[in-house]
């Protein structure tokens, strides 16, 4: 289960990188499953090579940056819907890709990685290396933030809430579009070039499918923790990446289940996502929480005697938290 952790917080970078476009940006990106893999092949690559790993990562992000700008340049300058824009750069990425790469799959065994230390200290795969991941990712969640927080960042996310009256504005939507999508395939890129020297290999289907699973991140985050506050919703991003992680690694762990299966279980996990909160469950949940919380049960209510007697014990908390806020109002 803590190797699971550990793949929650590395596609936890994957997670905020959906939810910019998605939810901040209302840009349906599916360039995201060609951007992982590239940014695993160029840092695997690269570290056979001999570059040192921080190099080889920020290298494997930056070339995800590129690959989103090009997605954004299909739709605002070619004019390309959203959906087909990011189709044709991921199938382009799939050639460009094997370009990099040139075979199907590196593998790094011999090759030094960001996470060699901790091989070698016997520490990859415990909550040693989770807490260093969690370290690792609430910096970007806090550069993430503070980035939606500036002028550019408010200028974005008024890109995704109104295109047309952020244009009226005068901000330059196409830009904005441009710099989400960028931002978001580099920390794509990113969680694919940590991935790749996580697992000690790129592989060129590496990142098929894999917008269900940041999808599901997402949705599961979301709808768990329901606020409109976007340090919050971030931090809920993160917990849902790690949540279907769990999931995941849960079905693996049924002897009858079949790892061929997987894509199906990864559909039915955003399917019941999607469900749970048009079925209010969660918020069914949380009221029902909070009524337990002031439920008078009878034998807090004293006896009329007794009170007469003065031997009536005090009212319980219930009683006595909904007192005062009678008293407050």
């Amino acid at each position: 289960m803590v190797a699971a952790l550990d793949l929650g917080l590395i596609f936890g970078l994957m997670a905020l990188g959906v939810y910019l476009t998605f939810r901040i940006l209302d840009f349906a990106d599916l360039t995201i499953d060609g951007s992982f893999t590239t940014g695993a092949a160029t840092a695997a690559v690269l570290l056979v090579g001999g570059t040192s790993p921080m190099a080889a990562t920020a290298w494997g992000a930056a070339v995800g940056l590129l690959a989103g700008l090009a997605t954004g340049l299909l739709n605002t300058w070619g004019k390309i819907h959203p959906l087909l824009a990011g189709i044709l750069t991921q199938i382009a990425l799939y050639s460009i890709n094997l370009r990099i790469m040139g075979r199907a799959n590196v593998p790094l065994l011999r090759a030094d990685t960001v996470f060699t230390p901790l091989r070698e200290a016997g520490l990859l795969g415990t909550f040693a290396s989770a807490g260093i991941l969690a370290g690792v990712l609430a910096l970007f969640v806090i550069a993430l933030v503070w980035f939606l927080s500036t002028d550019v960042g408010l200028a974005l996310r008024a890109t995704g809430d109104n295109e047309g009256m952020a244009r009226a504005q005068g901000i330059n939507t196409d830009l904005m579009k441009c710099i989400g999508l960028s931002l978001s395939n580099g920390l794509v890129a990113l969680s694919g070039a940590l991935f790749a020297q996580y697992q000690g290999s790129a592989d060129i289907g590496m990142g098929i499918g894999l917008i269900v699973a940041g999808l599901a991140s997402v949705i599961i985050g979301t709808a768990i923790i329901n606020n409109g506050r976007v340090w919050i919703t971030a931090i809920a991003v993160v917990a849902g990446s790690i949540i279907y992680r769990l999931i995941i690694q849960a079905a693996l762990s049924i002897p009858w289940f079949n790892p061929n299966d997987m894509k199906l279980l990864s559909a039915l996990i955003v399917v019941v996502a999607l469900l749970l909160p048009r079925w209010d469950v969660f918020n069914q949940i949380r009221a029902r929480t909070r009524e337990k919380q002031f439920v008078v049960e009878p034998w807090d209510t004293p006896d009329p005697e007794e009170l007469d007697s003065g031997d009536a014990r005090p009212p319980s908390r219930g009683v006595a938290r909904k007192a005062g806020r009678r008293n407050n109002a």
